[in-house]
């Protein structure tokens, strides 16, 4: 299974609502999350809009936020490769 970083999910999900196509950013996450042998169905899926950080060349950064629909944490180590350089 190849190893995705997690820089480039975040990339691509900026991309895609930049471009208007924000619809697919829920996808992408949960693809990313199925490749980390998670439920997606477990998690509720969250986007936060924010500035770029200046010379980005970018106009917006999303964060991604996991919240377990059980109510437990989301495991720290899903959640920090959700965070990684973001």
């Amino acid at each position: 299974m190849p190893r995705h970083n997690p820089y480039d999910l975040q990339m691509q999900i900026t991309r895609l609502f930049e471009q208007g196509q924000s619809m697919f950013a829920t996808i992408k996450v949960q693809d990313w999350l199925r490749e980390r042998q998670e439920d997606p169905a477990n998690y509720d899926i969250l986007f936060h809009q924010k500035p770029a950080p200046p010379g980005s060349g970018a106009t917006i950064a999303i964060d991604v936020e996991l919240r377990r629909k059980d109510g437990h944490p989301v495991e720290p180590w899903l959640q920090q490769q959700l965070d990684r350089q973001s």
